[in-house]
């Protein structure tokens, strides 16, 4: 074992290096015979990826891998694998890893039975063949190992080389140390020379920045890039805030320019939100006009609407919870509502986000009231005034036809849908600077912010008093309540005619503030209220010079905004297209309610503002203006109507709307009210506006019926007597028995005979107990046609009004304000689109509830009452003429009836001016009434005619042949008549009667014997125009000694008297019972 490396110094050099006769350029101490294991075996070459043998401490272990191997292996390698395996198997104690190689020792030393002296031999042949195979393995790889000994003295020498290296580092760091230890007053000057260097190269920096921050924050502004540019200018005065900076003279110019920039800025952005709330930009027009659009704004002019994105859309895809970033690819101004985002972070960002609040809200009335004007204009150029009128009286009171209802409501609808979807697109643009500004607030954690949030209400204001204003100028028409301004109104010119009703009065504008008069009248004013309450004035209105610039400011916006702060609350302050008129509530109901309803929409949820109030403004007007204005007008078109000259005339259009001739006042006032009751249909029902409907139906009766009291008056001589009627009125108005049986002749469905026969008995009876005079008679046939006209106008009028009636279920009374109003829901019944639209076409209602319908239903049974009358005065009054004119034709004092022997061949007088009366009564009865009320009037004049005649015979006294024979002759000359008015008439029960006066008394005496006889035989009757009762025979019998009883002389007085009792005395025998 002295000799472990024996092998090596035999073929080496000494050093190890046994190949030192070999070529420089054949050693390679990193090649194939370099190992790196001292036992292991050299690589194969012939198989290079073949995997590498185990250790030799598993060698000893065979197995069949093993031994595959060990095929492969060097006789070297073999011989050390088998010495291996035999120390594993014969000295296995050596092969442990806690060996302990004494103790083996001592065993081989032992000689004893227990010792292993005796396998000393064995162990010592181990040995050497343990050495031997070293040695093979030496010579195969003695190159590797030669290798390895010069690398090792490399690797030596560059640590010793590394070792000197750091103990000279190490000198020199403490020599450092003490050297940095020691001060030295130069160092510290060049470290403060350094430092100063720095802060001038850095100041010098910032200066370069700073010159270029003009021309960005112009380039900024000009891209509409405002983030980037508040950014850009809050850095620079941030850097220019630096105190090193504050000594420098020449960024004085730049902080006056920035800090004009900073309110330069906030102005730009302040324009720019107006720009895009106001709708003044070219990128706002698109969505306002898809709005008015889609709304059903009348507007060729616009094109065909997009696809409008509705605007909860909108505001459900706004990311508002994340701050505004900008994107300079695109045009910020194309998306408006994302700009105004985009500004409001801007001046969040710039810290004015509150101040321009407050300048919004003073400006919001200067816009909307801009807007609205500049609407109007547009408006007023789409459609030519002319074409706006329509026919109007002198008190600009306005019936319109069809044609210029479609005219005025063209022109309304495209006002007021072009209107309310620009205000409609303000709204949804102030709902998103709200959204906007409650989205920083709740990012900033400063909670809710009533100053920066309270804007809608303040906007919803002023779409109150803007739609306001427009109802005023558009409906109401009474200059003394709503006029204000001096200036002739802007449109006042219609068809030529200038509207003094709607001319403004004065303006307030007008008025020079630095005139003497006007200084003066206010300082002595102020003095008066200063005297009165202290303190209630301020006392800096004192006359000051002001500098020019103020000076011109204040009167650039005066000039500006002189317009819009005119009579601010004032209706009528805007240019009307077209003449005010109640009517026109139904054009501009129905738009204004479709926006409030869109408008609800669009209200924030959060706001102070409920939804549910924002037609509340709309009761206060219904109740307030619209309904007394709706009274005037009605009050105005009712006196019109009932004023007029020809209203009482006979309407030369009635055939376009009756059958029968018509009053044209009732046309005029069935117009009227056909036009309210389709205005009312637009609007929500209101019994209070129903109910001045029906009041001035109540006016019309009252009306028509002093008219017709006028036409049936007596003339009165005295003024203060009380004024008389003529008999056939008060028989058709007085309760009594004829008015009862003429009633109940008229409502029968066949003219009773009995009936008929009880009215002349009745009629007969009261003009025999009061006789008519021609007072009591209509003379003028004129007044005839007139109540004739009055029948058929009535009537007519009472079937169309019951076509009005409609039970409705809305019971809101306005006039009873003690009544629940439900108004939320009765306004929202009108919120259809379509209905705004709609034509004036469909039937016409006046909704009324079952407690108002009971006025109404009795207006109406007046109307059908008073037509009744009518009826049966003209009824009575031929019946009362012919009574009269039988009277004056029966008096003895006009014609008598005792005449000469001359023959008879003309009737009376009177007798020919009753059948031309007749004639003419009948012609006019037959022009104007149906077929039902002219038999109604002519049945049962033969029959009155025939009984006046037998039962006033008397009235003839005296009488001879020759006055019998004119009798029958004006009894032939009224059949004659007669047949002509009424059919089947037959007056020969007056003709027989006074036939039995020529055949003298002995005659009527045997007639009624034999009619006796005849129905004590029971014969058939006897016919009625032969059959006489005994008061008519005895009168018969009376008027044939009538001429013996007025004789002078008394013998024959006496004598005729004596023969008439006897007579009378003979008739009484055989009619006394009758």
């Amino acid at each position: 074992m002295s000799n472990r490396y024996g092998g090596s110094y035999r073929n080496g050099n000494g050093h190890g290096n046994g190949s030192a006769g070999r070529q420089d350029g054949d050693y390679d101490p990193y090649g194939d015979g370099y190992a790196s294991d001292r036992y292991g075996t050299p690589p194969q070459q012939l198989n290079p990826r073949r995997p590498p043998p185990e250790s030799a401490r598993t060698a000893g272990y065979s197995s069949p891998a093993s031994r595959v191997q060990r095929a492969n292996e060097t006789s070297a390698e073999r011989q050390i694998s088998q010495v291996l395996e035999l120390i594993k198997a014969e000295w296995p104690a050596m092969v442990q890893n806690d060996s302990i190689p004494v103790s083996l020792a001592l065993q081989l030393l032992d000689n004893s039975s227990v010792g292993r002296a005796h396998e000393y031999r064995g162990f010592k042949k181990t040995h050497q063949y343990l050495q031997d195979s070293l040695k093979n393995i030496v010579h195969e790889h003695h190159q590797g190992f030669n290798s390895s000994i010069g690398t090792f003295h490399k690797i030596q020498g560059s640590i010793q080389a590394s070792q000197k290296r750091v103990r000279v580092l190490k000198d020199s760091l403490a020599q450092s140390r003490t050297s940095l230890c020691a001060t030295d007053p130069e160092l510290k000057k060049l470290y403060k020379s350094s430092q100063m260097y720095d802060d001038v190269l850095q100041t010098l920096n910032e200066l370069e920045d700073l010159r270029t921050v003009p021309d960005q924050l112009e380039a900024r502004i000009s891209e509409k890039r405002f983030l980037t540019a508040v950014e850009v200018l809050q850095n620079a005065l941030r850097k220019l805030r630096k105190p090193e900076l504050d000594d420098i003279g020449a960024l004085s110019d730049l902080r006056s320019y920035l800090a004009n920039q900073e309110t330069a800025l906030m102005d730009i952005l302040t324009e720019e939100l107006h720009e895009h709330l106001y709708l003044k930009s070219p990128y706002c027009q698109e969505r306002w006009q898809n709005l008015a659009k889609n709304q059903g704004a009348y507007n060729e002019n616009y094109s065909d609407p997009g696809v409008l994105t509705p605007f909860h859309l909108v505001l459900d895809t706004m990311d508002l919870e994340q701050p505004v970033t900008e994107d300079p690819a695109k045009n910020p101004e194309a998306d408006t509502f994302y700009y105004i985002s985009l500004v409001v972070e801007s001046l969040n960002k710039l810290g004015r986000l509150e101040s321009v609040v407050d300048t919004l809200k003073q400006r919001l009335p200067v816009e909307l009231f801009s807007i609205v004007n500049e609407t109007i204009n547009e408006v007023d150029q789409r459609h030519p005034s002319s074409l706006r009128g329509g026919s109007g009286n002198a008190q600009g009171l306005h019936i319109y036809g069809s044609r210029e209802t479609q005219m005025r409501a063209d022109v309304i609808y495209d006002l007021l849908w072009t209107l309310y979807g620009k205000f409609e697109a303000i709204a949804e643009g102030h709902r998103v600077f709200h959204e906007a500004i409650k989205a920083l607030v709740r990012r900033e954690g400063a909670g809710s912010h009533s100053s920066l949030l309270g804007s809608f209400k303040e906007l919803w204001n002023l779409y109150q008093n803007e739609i306001r204003s427009l109802l005023h100028n558009y409906v109401t028409t009474d200059a003394d309540v709503y006029q204000f301004n001096s200036s002739p109104r802007q449109g006042a010119m219609l068809n030529g005619n200038k509207d003094t009703s709607r001319e403004h009065l004065f303006k307030f504008s007008e008025a020079d503030p630095k005139s003497v008069e006007i200084t003066t009248e206010y300082e002595a004013l102020d003095g008066i209220i200063r005297a009165a309450v202290p303190g209630l004035t301020s006392g800096s209105r004192k006359t000051q010079p002001l500098d020019k610039k103020s000076a011109a400011g204040r009167e650039s916006r005066k000039s500006a905004y002189a317009g819009a702060f005119d009579n601010r609350n004032a209706p009528g302050s805007y240019k009307s297209l077209v003449e005010p008129s109640v009517f026109n509530m139904s054009l501009l109901l129905p738009p204004t309610l479709v926006f409030l309803q869109r408008l609800k929409a669009i209200v924030p949820p959060g706001s102070d503002l409920a939804a549910s109030t924002l037609t509340s403004f709309l009761d206060n007007f219904l109740v307030n203006v619209f309904q007394p204005q709706l009274d005037e007008t009605l009050s105005k078109l009712s006196d019109t109507v009932f004023g007029e000259t020809d209203s009482f005339q006979q309407d030369p259009d009635w055939s376009l709307v009756a059958r029968r001739p018509v009053f044209k006042g009732t046309t005029a006032f069935f117009a009227v009210i056909t036009a309210f009751c389709r205005m009312l249909g637009t609007i929500p029902h209101d019994q209070a506006l129903s109910s001045l409907i029906t009041s001035q139906m109540a006016r019309y009766y009252e009306r028509c019926f002093a008219w017709f009291k006028s036409l049936v008056a007596k003339a009165q001589e005295a003024s203060t007597a009380p004024q008389s009627l003529r008999y056939s009125a008060e028989l058709a108005i007085e309760n009594g028995d004829v008015q009862e049986t003429i009633k109940k002749l008229w409502t029968s469905d066949n003219l009773d005979r009995e009936l008929i026969e009880k009215e002349v008995g009745l009629l007969i009876m009261q003009t025999n107990e009061r006789s008519l005079g021609p007072s009591d008679i209509i003379q003028d046939r004129d007044v005839i046609s007139s109540l004739c006209l009055l029948y058929t106008s009535m009537k007519w009028l009472s079937v169309r009004v019951v076509g009005l009636r409609h039970i409705t279920r809305f019971d809101t009374d306005s006039s009873q304000p003690t009544l629940p109003k439900n108004q939320n829901r009765r306004w929202t019944l009108l919120n259809d689109p379509n209905k705004a639209n709609s034509e004036q076409q469909g039937p016409v209602y006046l909704p009324m509830t079952q407690e108002t319908v009971q006025s109404f239903d009795n207006i109406v049974s007046s109307y059908e009452e008073f037509s009744g009358t009518v009826l049966l005065t003209l009824h009575m009054e031929i019946r009362c003429r012919i009574i009269q004119s039988l009277s004056v034709a029966l008096s003895p004092g006009t014609a008598p009836y005792v005449l000469g022997d001359q023959e008879i061949k003309e009737p009376d007088p009177q007798i020919l001016s009753l059948n031309a009366e007749l004639v003419a009564y009948d012609e006019t009865i037959v022009r104007f009434l149906r077929d039902r009320e002219t038999a109604f009037v002519r049945t049962g004049l033969g029959l009155l005619i025939n009984s006046y005649l037998v039962s006033n015979a008397l009235a003839t006294q005296p009488m001879n042949m020759r006055g019998c024979e004119r009798m029958q002759l004006n009894i032939l000359v009224l059949q004659q008549n007669l047949k002509n008015i009424e059919a089947g008439v037959d007056l020969a029960r007056a003709a027989n009667y006074f036939s039995l006066f020529q055949e003298g008394p002995d005659r009527i005496v045997d007639k009624a014997k034999r009619d006796k006889e005849h129905d004590g035989q029971g014969a058939a009757a006897v016919l009625e125009s032969e059959r006489f009762t005994y008061d008519e025979l005895k009168a018969l019998v009376e008027l044939c000694y009538s001429e013996q009883l007025a004789d002078p002389e008394r013998g024959v007085a006496a004598a005729a008297k004596r023969q008439m009792g006897e007579k009378v005395l003979a008739l009484s025998e055989y009619m006394w019972q009758s």
